[in-house]
């Protein structure tokens, strides 16, 4: 089991190896990005509510969620890698916002957007 720093150093050697560094430009990165979250949005499409949440229950499906989900982190980790970012801490400073910014007793049950934090 590799820790995200783990992977990105094996995703930038990946790169180096095949001299795609040039390529992996932050805007290359977050089009591949999305491309490959189109991908995983390509397996949910024509799914129900109830069956997107049995989806892994079938093995081919599973293996082709696992492989989108697979792609999204690895061009997710190799984006914040090229820009410097610490995924991990980015993620809990968002979390802390939206702690702040959605409490419970007035959010609880509803889907409606708080407004922006001053």
């Amino acid at each position: 089991m590799e820790d995200i720093g783990e992977l990105a150093d094996r995703l930038r050697e990946f790169a180096v190896a095949r001299e795609w560094e040039h390529y992996h430009t932050p805007k290359n990165l977050v089009m591949a990005l999305a491309g490959e979250v189109g991908e995983l949005v390509a397996e949910f499409q024509w799914l129900t509510a109830e069956e997107s949440v049995r989806v892994m229950d079938d093995p081919e499906a599973a293996s082709r969620v696992r492989a989108e989900l697979g792609d999204v982190f690895g061009y997710l980790v190799r984006l914040a890698d090229v820009l410097g970012v610490d995924l991990l801490d980015a993620a809990a400073t968002k979390l802390e916002a939206n702690e702040r910014r959605y409490d419970p007793a007035t959010y609880r049950g509803t889907f409606r957007k708080a407004p922006p934090l001053p």
